[in-house]
């Protein structure tokens, strides 16, 4: 699907469930992560995550979408457009939009480290797992306070 017929969709969608049009920009953005949409509050511009499309459908990209308006509908108008704001969480219900989106699967859009480092109390005997080297004689055990001693963990 191209940004067009993202565009288009948008619009479609803005003027069958809220009876207003969306007359800003709507773009995939591949860059998005943890989130299936965003909505810019300076430029009203609405980016959706191409991968939610590519792993889940229209169904579930349409249910974001339309999460994604309603953060603008009700910011256009002056209204409560957060998360936490009754006024959101009603409409939201009203139209159907998701609250959440679903979790990518790995690879498809989230890069996820394995775990390199392996931290070992030396009074405890508590493990920790790390992605990244650390000090250890910066830090110390959460349980007992005691020394931690670090090794590699072996990939296989």
């Amino acid at each position: 699907m191209t940004n067009e017929e993202l565009q288009t969709w948008i619009e479609r969608i803005s003027i069958e469930s809220f009876g207003v049009p969306f007359q800003h920009e709507a773009v995939f953005n591949s860059r998005l992560t943890t989130t299936g949409g965003r909505y810019m509050l300076r430029s009203h511009r609405i980016e959706i995550n191409p991968h939610q499309l590519e792993a889940y459908g229209k169904e579930e990209v349409e249910k974001i979408i339309k999460h994604e308006l309603c953060h603008y509908h009700l910011h256009i108008r002056g209204r409560g457009y957060r998360h936490r704001d009754p006024e959101f969480k009603q409409l939201l219900a009203k139209v159907g939009g998701s609250r959440f989106c679903q979790s990518l699967p790995d690879g498809k859009g989230r890069r996820t480290l394995p775990y390199k480092y392996k931290l070992v109390c030396q009074k405890c005997g508590q493990t920790y797992q790390r992605k990244r080297k650390v000090d250890v004689k910066k830090y110390r055990c959460g349980r007992c306070s005691g020394p931690l001693a670090m090794s590699e963990i072996s990939t296989p």
